[in-house]
């Protein structure tokens, strides 16, 4: 495919997520798997105000790619974030391809359609699985990215689903999930024993039954302290994350005494130690009018730590899972009873949903895996469109 090319070929990849220095994992293992074919330009903002926090750009020292430092306006809004006039500068240029990891109903989405050039075949990337209809100009903008755009990437079939359903089926596309780092996220006894005795488990007790997530009532968090209650098997559990329901949840925990732990404040790069002290890790998500789950790093991070894992059937979950855990409807209560008590109770069964978890991790989700259907997505792309040019007449 790149045969007598006297140069690499250019992408421009945007996305106000790439502000962490973590996000910008796929551009550089889209990098790494071209192996030198590719150039590859990162476009990252200066600073984002998350829901969470205020974040400045971080930087990586051994990153493989091209990292282009934009200025962006009204970040604390997702739909309404945009860029400066240097994004406008940096899409004026020649680039073989460009990949917007922006939804195309935002005011970012709208921008790279209206600035980029009409001969640089681009897509973007959408994980909105709810088939929304949006007020003015969001429509509008929606439209014109399908419109313009060469493809689109779907964050998961479902997303696939519901969008080929509004028209988005005009253009090509393909479903490529997130991915997950397993140099980081991989099975650590080790590091999985000294979670427990820095939490006082130091003697060996019932499985640990774990959460992690934001602690609001769309992930479960209500709900998985109702199953738990009922459940009478022995069980310990873990809550990782925060939120608004923390403080109800240490209200329900006072009851249990030293059989629950709740954990704050930990950050990303200690995730995997906490996922390696838990024995299952539960992910009951609830879909709601205006949220369902889009994708559940959760679990793909559990698989690749070698954690099995019981969860609701909400949104992206089930396709997200497959045949490496246990699926439960999200709101029977005495279904996730019965369910959470055989993997308590099934030592061999976890073993099982471990080994198949792992598996699904390393051939589904790893980043590379992930980076080389992109690249695969481009070049059909590109083909179609050195066909196209070809058949045109002079």
């Amino acid at each position: 495919m790149t045969s007598g090319r006297s140069r690499p070929r250019r992408l421009l990849s945007i996305g106000h997520s790439y502000v962490v220095s973590l996000n910008r994992r796929l551009p550089q293992e889209i990098a790494r798997a071209s192996n030198g074919t590719w150039e590859v330009t990162a476009v990252a903002p200066s600073f984002v105000q998350s829901a969470l926090r205020p974040i400045d750009l971080e930087r990586q020292d051994d990153e493989q790619l091209n990292l282009e430092i934009v200025p962006a306006h009204l970040t604390g809004v997702p739909q309404l974030l945009c860029y400066g006039r240097r994004l406008r500068e940096l899409l004026g240029e020649r680039w073989d391809f460009v990949h917007c990891w922006e939804e195309p109903y935002v005011l970012a989405g709208g921008q790279v359609a209206r600035s980029i050039s009409r001969e640089t075949p681009w897509v973007f990337y959408t994980a909105q699985n709810l088939d929304k209809h949006y007020l003015p100009p969001f429509g509008s903008i929606e439209r014109f990215c399908v419109k313009r755009c060469a493809g689109w990437i779907a964050g998961g079939e479902a997303v696939a689903r519901v969008l080929s359903a509004r028209g988005y089926d005009s253009k090509p596309h393909r479903v490529i999930p997130l991915g997950v780092d397993l140099a980081a996220f991989r099975p650590d006894a080790a590091a999985g024993l000294s979670i427990r005795r820095e939490l006082g488990w130091d003697q060996p007790g019932p499985p640990i039954v774990g959460f992690l997530g934001r602690l609001v009532e769309e992930k479960g968090v209500r709900f998985l302290t109702s199953i738990l209650s009922k459940t009478s098997s022995p069980w310990r559990a873990m809550f990782v994350g925060m939120g608004p329901l923390e403080t109800e949840l240490r209200r329900w925990a006072a009851d249990f005494g030293d059989s629950v732990r709740i954990v704050t404040g930990v950050q990303h790069d200690r995730v995997p130690a906490y996922l390696n002290a838990m024995d299952i890790l539960c992910a009951p998500s609830q879909t709601t009018p205006r949220w369902r789950e889009q994708f559940g790093r959760m679990l793909v991070e559990a698989f690749a730590c070698g954690v099995p894992v019981i969860a609701s059937n909400s949104g992206e979950i089930p396709y997200s899972v497959g045949d490496a855990g246990v699926i439960v409807d999200e709101r029977d209560e005495g279904q996730w009873v019965t369910a959470l008590a055989a993997l308590l109770e099934s030592p061999s069964r976890r073993k099982e949903l471990a080994d198949r978890g792992l598996d699904r991790a390393r051939t589904q989700f790893d980043w590379r895996v992930v980076a080389r259907k992109h690249l695969g997505f481009f070049y059909e792309l590109l083909d179609c469109r050195g066909t196209a040019a070809q058949s045109s007449p002079a």
